[in-house]
């Protein structure tokens, strides 16, 4: 029987669960779910979810070089996205446009995890 593999959610290891999920629920827009929950929280917007676990202990996301990256979300309008997070405090680079057809920013978390929001361009003539 064929098993069709679905999307839930990416998980990181955060030091301080409230202070993490702040950032996510105040300078990105998430929702916040799980509250009950002691080391877990579940960020939520649109379709996009992120299971944050309290980790205090293990080496922070900032020291961690490339392995800081943790998604590529793509959206239709990242120039909009960007003012939007920029309004809440966000950490970001500006948008750029890339040789692969994409306009990107990447996002930092207070944590130093990194996440690629593209944009599809359409090929100049």
């Amino acid at each position: 029987m064929k098993q069709n593999l679905r999307p839930f959610a990416f998980v990181l290891a955060v030091p301080d669960i409230e202070r993490s999920a702040g950032y996510f629920r105040d300078a990105l827009g998430f929702r916040i779910s799980w509250g009950d929950a002691p080391d877990w929280r579940l960020v939520e917007r649109d379709s996009v979810r992120i299971m944050l676990g309290e980790c205090p202990t293990d080496m922070p996301a900032a020291e961690i070089g490339s392995h800081g990256w943790f998604g590529y979300l793509e959206l239709e309008d990242v120039d909009a996205f960007h003012a939007e997070i920029l309004a809440r405090g966000a950490i970001s680079t500006a948008p750029k446009d890339q040789p692969y057809q994409m306009r990107e920013i990447v996002v930092t978390t207070i944590d130093g995890h990194r996440i690629v929001f593209g944009q599809r361009r359409t090929p100049s003539a």
